[in-house]
C-alpha cells in the first residue's frame, strides 16, 4: 500500500506542496494571530500539575465564595517600618492610601485591603486580621485589590488599569523609601511572567537547535538541498504542533510546559524521519542504475548509462523510487510513529490535566510527524529528483569535500559498524553482560531517588515575578500558602491537643493555635526546607478520632505523586503490550519484542540515574546555572514524561536498526550476517540522528525553566546512550548471543520474517 502512495505523492508533488502551504499559513494564522485576537500563548496557563484529592478538599472547604470569583494583585513594600502611628502620617502611608482611594473607583475592583486601614484591638494589639499583610519583622506590608473575574478568567480591562495604578504606586513609595523593596504581583503576573519564559525559552531553543541540525545534516547529505528537506518538515510538524495545541486550548488548559515539550519532541521526531526518508531515496535511486548526467561511470562499464535515457523515463524511475522509500523507510516510520503514539497514549490513564493534555498533543504532533514524513518530504523529493544526488557545494570545498564523500549518507557495505559487529559476536555475551553492568552503573542513583514535586519552588529568575514571589516567601509567610495545615471538624479542645501533638513530629518547627475559617478549625504547620511531603505522610498515618484533613502545597504535592503512583502500573502495561505486538507485526518474532523491551528499560534507569546526580545532587547546577537549594528531588511530572518519551525514542531508534535487520534477514542472510549488515547500512543514520536530537535536546535544556531543563538533559542522556552504546554493542551483542531463538514465534502465529 505505501509503495503507490508514494509515486501517487511524487507524480501530484505540486497539489501536495500547495496543501501543505495552505495548511501550514493556516496553523501560523490561527496559532500566532489568534481567534478574535487571542493567540495560543495567551491562552497558555501555569496553574501546575493538580488531581483532586485531600489537599484540594481541604482548600475548597476554606475557600469563601467571594474569593471563588476573584484575582488579586498585590503592592509589597519591605524595608520600612509602616506599622506604628508615626508611620501612618510619612510619605509612603499617604501613598498608599491615595493609591488605595483611586483602586476602589475603577471598575472590576471587588475588594481594595490597605493593611493600614485596619484599627488595632481596643487594646492597642495588633488585629489579627491585619497580620498576613505586615511583614514578620514588622518592616514592610502588602496592600491587596481583588478584581472579578468571569468564567474563570480575568479580563484584560480590569487587570490593565489596576495595574497600571499599582505601578504607579510603586514608583513613587521607591522614590518616598530608596532603600526598599518594592513589587508589584500576584497570580495573573506570575502566569503572565511564565508563559512569556517559556516562550523565550522556546526561541531560544529553536535558534540554537535548528542552526545545529541543519549544520550536522550538511555533514551527512554534502548539501543544502537534501539537509534542508528533514528541516522543512520539522518546521512544518512545530507550526502544526502550535495549531494543534490552540485548538486544544479550548477544551483544556494547556500548561506552559506542554508547549515547550510537545514542541521539542515534534522537531526531534520530524528530523528523524526527514533524515531517514532522504537518506533511503538517495539510496534507491542509486540502485535503479542512475547518476546525475555529469557523473562518469567507471571505466569497465563503458558509457554512462544514465545519459541514453530519455527525460521520461528517468522520471519514472525517479518516481518509483520515491515509491521504494515509502514503502521501507516509510513503513519504519509508521511503526515507529505509532510505537510513539502509543506510548503517550498510555499518559492518558494518569489523573492530572497538564499530564493529559501533553498525551493529547504529543499523540497529534506524532501523527504530523508521520504525515510531513509520509506526504510532504516524498513531494519534496518528487519536486527536487535527481538533484538531490549532485554533490553539494560542500563537498567543493578542498579538504572537507573528500570527508564529506566518505562520511556520504549511503553506507558502504564494509565499515565502522561492520567491524564493529564482528567484534561483538566474537563474545556476545560476556559484551551483553558488561554493557548491562555498565547501564546499571549509571542508574544507580536512581536508589536515592526522592520524588517530589518542587516546580514551585524553582521560579526562574528571568521571570518578571521573581523578586515579588522571592520577597513574599522571604518576609510574608503567613500571606503565602501553607505548605502544610491541619483542617479539622471538631471542638476547640481536640483542634489545639492535635496542633501540640504535630509540633512534636520531627521536621517540624511551628504549628500555629488554630483558628476558625469558614466553621473549621485550621492551624499552620512550619516543616523543614524540603521536608513537608514527609511531615504530610507521617500526620495522615496518625489521624485523630474526629473529621479532618492535611492540606497545604506539599500535601497537595503528595496527591499528586500518589496520583500518578496509582496510575504508573496501568499506563506501564498498555505501552509495553502495544509495543510488543507493533513489534511483533514488524518482526514476526516473540523474543525481539521481550529483548527490545528489557533493553530500553535498562537504558531508561541510566538516563533517569543520570537526572537525579544532575539535579537532586546538584552536580550539574555549574553548567546549567540553577541553584541546587531549590531541587529537593525528580518532579513526578519530569519522571513520567522522561520515562514515555524516553522509551518511545528509544523504540524510534530500535524500529530503524529492526527494520533493516530484517530486510537483510528475509532476503536469506543468516541471523549473524543480518545483524551484521542491517547495523552497518542503519548505523550512520541512528548516529546521525541521534547527534542531532540530542544537540536539540540540550538546546531546549538552556531555557530558564526548571522542568524543561531537567527533561531536555535527561532525554539528551537517553537518546545518546541509545544511538551508541545501546544500539551499537548492547543489541547487537543480545541478538546474537540469542540468535537460535531470535526468530522464534508460536505455530498458530503467522510467522512473519521467520526461515
Amino acid at each position: 500500500m505505501l509503495h503507490p502512495l508514494g509515486v501517487f505523492i511524487a507524480r501530484h508533488r505540486f497539489i501536495v506542496l500547495i496543501a501543505w502551504v495552505v495548511l501550514i499559513a493556516a496553523f501560523v494564522a490561527t496559532a500566532l494571530g489568534g481567534v478574535a485576537g487571542e493567540t495560543l500563548f495567551q491562552r497558555l496557563s501555569s496553574a501546575g500539575p493538580t488531581v483532586q484529592g485531600e489537599a484540594s478538599e481541604a482548600e475548597q472547604l476554606l475557600q469563601s465564595t467571594r474569593n471563588q470569583d476573584t484575582e488579586s494583585l498585590s503592592l509589597l513594600v519591605y524595608g520600612v517600618v509602616l506599622s506604628s502611628a508615626q508611620a501612618r502620617e510619612a510619605g509612603p502611608a499617604t501613598i498608599l492610601a491615595e493609591a488605595a482611594a483611586d483602586l476602589r473607583n475603577l471598575d472590576g475592583v471587588t475588594e481594595v485591603v490597605n493593611p493600614l486601614e485596619i484599627p488595632p484591638l481596643p487594646d492597642d494589639r495588633p488585629n489579627p486580621a491585619a497580620a498576613p499583610l505586615f511583614a514578620a519583622d514588622g518592616r514592610g506590608l502588602l496592600l491587596t485589590v481583588a478584581m472579578s473575574t468571569s468564567n474563570g478568567r480575568l479580563s484584560d480591562t480590569v487587570l490593565t488599569p489596576v495595574r497600571a495604578r499599582l505601578e504607579a504606586a510603586a514608583a513613587g513609595l521607591r522614590k518616598a523609601a530608596p532603600d526598599a523593596t518594592v513589587e508589584v504581583g500576584g497570580t495573573p503576573l506570575l502566569v503572565d511572567s511564565l508563559v512569556a519564559v517559556a516562550e523565550a525559552d522556546l526561541q531560544k531553543g529553536e535558534l540554537i537547535s535548528l542552526p545545529i541540525a541543519l549544520l550536522v545534516m550538511l555533514l551527512i547529505f554534502g548539501g543544502f538541498l537534501a539537509a534542508g528537506i528533514p528541516l522543512i518538515g520539522a518546521i512544518a510538524s512545530i507550526v502544526g504542533a502550535l495549531g494543534t495545541l490552540y485548538a486544544f486550548s479550548f477544551l483544556m488548559d494547556i500548561d506552559t510546559t506542554v508547549l515547550n515539550v510537545i514542541t521539542v519532541i515534534g522537531l526531534g521526531l520530524s528530523i528523524d524521519y526527514g533524515l531517514l526518508i532522504v537518506s533511503r531515496f538517495r539510496e534507491a535511486f542509486r540502485a535503479l542504475g542512475l547518476r546525475p548526467p555529469a557523473t562518469p561511470l567507471p571505466a569497465h562499464e563503458g558509457q554512462d548509462a544514465a545519459a541514453h535515457q530519455s527525460r521520461d523515463e528517468r522520471h519514472e524511475l525517479m518516481l518509483q523510487a520515491v515509491g521504494t522509500t515509502i514503502d521501507t523507510a516509510g513503513r519504519t516510520v509508521l511503526f515507529s510513529g505509532l510505537t510513539f503514539a502509543i506510548a503517550t497514549v498510555g499518559l492518558l490513564v494518569f489523573e492530572p490535566t497538564i499530564i493529559r493534555a501533553i498525551a493529547v498533543g504529543a499523540v497529534s504532533v506524532v501523527l504530523i510527524a508521520i504525515l510531513t514524513a509520509l506526504v510532504l518530504v516524498p513531494a519534496l523529493l518528487g519536486y527536487f529528483g535527481e538533484r538531490l544526488l549532485h554533490p553539494g557545494l560542500l563537498t567543493r570545498i578542498p579538504g572537507l569535500g573528500g570527508l564529506l564523500t566518505r562520511f556520504g549518507d549511503v553506507a558502504p557495505q564494509e565499515g565502522v559498524f561492520s567491524k564493529l559487529t564482528r567484534g561483538v559476536q566474537r563474545a556476545p555475551t560476556l559484551i551483553a553482560l558488561v554493557g548491562i553492568a555498565a547501564l546499571l552503573l549509571l542508574g544507580s542513583p536512581v536508589l536515592g531517588m526522592n520524588v517530589t514535586n518542587s516546580g514551585s519552588d524553582a521560579i526562574p529568575r528571568s521571570s518578571s515575578q521573581y523578586g515579588f514571589v522571592t520577597a513574599l516567601n522571604d518576609h510574608f509567610p503567613l500571606a503565602t500558602g501553607a505548605k502544610v495545615q491541619l483542617v479539622a471538624d471538631t471542638d476547640e479542645a481536640s483542634a489545639v491537643a492535635w496542633a501540640d501533638q504535630v509540633r512534636a513530629l520531627p521536621h517540624v518547627t511551628d504549628a500555629t493555635p488554630p483558628a476558625d475559617v469558614n466553621g473549621h478549625w485550621v492551624s499552620r504547620v512550619s516543616v523543614d526546607t524540603h521536608e513537608g511531603p514527609a511531615v504530610v505522610r507521617e500526620i495522615r498515618a496518625d489521624r485523630p478520632a474526629f473529621t479532618n484533613w492535611v492540606g497545604g502545597s506539599d500535601a497537595a504535592s503528595v496527591d499528586y505523586t500518589d496520583s500518578l503512583q496509582r496510575g504508573a502500573p496501568w499506563a506501564a502495561l498498555i505501552i509495553a503490550v502495544a509495543t510488543f505486538v507493533l513489534l511483533f507485526l514488524m518482526t514476526g518474532s516473540v523474543v525481539i519484542p521481550v529483548t527490545a523491551l528489557v533493553i530500553s528499560t535498562i537504558s531508561l534507569g541510566a538516563s533517569v540515574g543520570v537526572l537525579v546526580w544532575g539535579f537532586q545532587e546538584g552536580n550539574l547546577s555549574g553548567v546549567l546555572n540553577f541553584d541546587p537549594a531549590t531541587i529537593s528531588g525528580v518532579d513526578p511530572l519530569v519522571l513520567t514524561l522522561v520515562l514515555t518519551f524516553g522509551f518511545g525514542l528509544a523504540m524510534d531508534y530500535e524500529m530503524f536498526l529492526l527494520s533493516r535487520i530484517k530486510e537483510h534477514h528475509d532476503q536469506g542472510e543468516s541471523t549473524r550476517l543480518a545483524i551484521e549488515t542491517g547495523l552497518q547500512s542503519s548505523g550512520r543514520i541512528i548516529t546521525s540522528a541521534g547527534l542531532i536530537i540530542v544537540l536539540v535536546f540540550a538546546g531546549f535544556a538552556t531555557g530558564d525553566l526548571m522542568q524543561m531543563k531537567q527533561i531536555g538533559i535527561a532525554l539528551a542522556v537517553a537518546v545518546l546512550l541509545d544511538a551508541t552504546l545501546v544500539r551499537a554493542v548492547l543489541v547487537p551483542s543480545v541478538m546474537t548471543s540469542l540468535e537460535r531463538i531470535l526468530w522464534w514465534a508460536p505455530r498458530w502465529s503467522p510467522r512473519r520474517g521467520r526461515h
